[in-house]
């Protein structure tokens, strides 16, 4: 099936000469790594692109080259779109305003309900860069050095540094190829994950003065005066979700980020046997067995007593 979807985007694009590619809000390595890897490779073809995120790119991939091509919103006409790393429609935002149809949808999220014309969905990757490190030889797309860089960027924050509980052998074959074409994996671990801003561990320290914990679960909140005074510029929990899940004995992990509009962004991190893929449904959201996310109208107090007596009441009857 995927041999067959390959040489239709393949078709698609001898007949398209500017060319979307777009990800999800808030994005984060994987979003980043997969938009830049992509239209740096198709640049390289001769082909016009237009690399697209709603909320720009984070500060901690600003390196990666061709991160100072990353616009807002398209700001000329295309002909093609690849959404890539966005396992729902809706989680574009405000690009999809722009967008008629998906041609290319590659993801690797078990909730992706296959929204393009041509879907390469392949949820056992650990990471869409892994997708496309896969089947870049079969599109004929070039493994340049910024194309290398952004391809492992997704594979080293999606795996948290190779450390979930999803990495397979061929993932950390397919590092290995990385490494072998010029990634740096030591100073690019570092980098995306390591190195913290002073905004961001000063944005920390306000969800771990209220840190709370009830049995297996533990939580934080990061409050919008909190990302005001810590002058954190993300909407984001600055990867507190990821800290939390390393508490000893704590099996569920959250995150409750305050936004702007009356909305609250959650973040689930789960250890083996525990699946919260299925709460942040409930709730509009999707992601992972083990990493989910979802937003959800209300005001903080509110949404954080709702979420957690779900995910308490959800993950207990699942383990009785």
């Amino acid at each position: 099936m995927s041999q067959a979807i390959l040489t239709e985007i393949k078709q698609r694009l001898e007949q398209s000469n500017n060319i979307l590619i777009t990800s999800h809000i808030r994005p984060d390595g994987d979003a980043v790594g997969s938009v830049i890897a992509v239209g740096l490779a198709l640049q390289e073809l001769g082909k016009k692109v237009q690399m697209v995120l709603n909320d720009g790119v984070p500060a901690s991939f600003r390196f990666l080259e061709g991160a100072d091509q990353v616009t807002k919103y398209p700001k000329q006409e295309f002909d093609m779109v690849f959404v890539v790393d966005c396992g729902d429609l809706n989680r574009v935002g405000n690009v999809v305003d722009y967008i008629k149809t998906i041609d290319v949808n590659i993801d690797h999220h078990p909730t992706n309900p296959k929204f393009g014309e041509l879907n390469l969905v392949q949820s056992d990757a650990v990471s869409t860069t892994e997708i496309l490190i896969e089947h870049f030889p079969e599109l004929g797309f070039p493994f340049t050095p910024g194309v290398v860089d952004a391809l492992m960027t997704g594979l080293v924050t999606d795996t948290q540094g190779f450390k979930t509980s999803n990495v397979h052998a061929g993932a950390l074959r397919r590092a290995a190829d990385m490494i072998e074409k010029g990634a740096d994996l030591p100073d690019l671990t570092y980098r995306v994950l390591t190195r913290k801003s002073f905004e961001a561990v000063s944005y920390w320290a306000a969800g771990l003065s209220l840190i709370e914990r009830e049995g297996p679960f533990v939580w934080a909140s990061l409050t919008y005066q909190d990302r005001k005074k810590a002058n954190y510029n993300g909407r984001d929990d600055a990867d507190l979700v990821n800290f939390l899940s390393r508490i000893e004995g704590a099996n569920v992990a959250l995150v409750f980020i305050e936004q702007t509009d009356n909305e609250v962004k959650i973040s689930w991190r789960a250890k083996n046997g525990y699946d919260v893929s299925k709460i942040a449904q409930v709730f509009g959201g999707g992601g992972h067995v083990a990493a989910a996310g979802a937003t959800v109208e209300g005001n903080l107090p509110e949404v954080r007593d709702k979420v957690l007596k779900i995910t308490k009441e959800t993950i207990l009857d699942n383990k009785n």
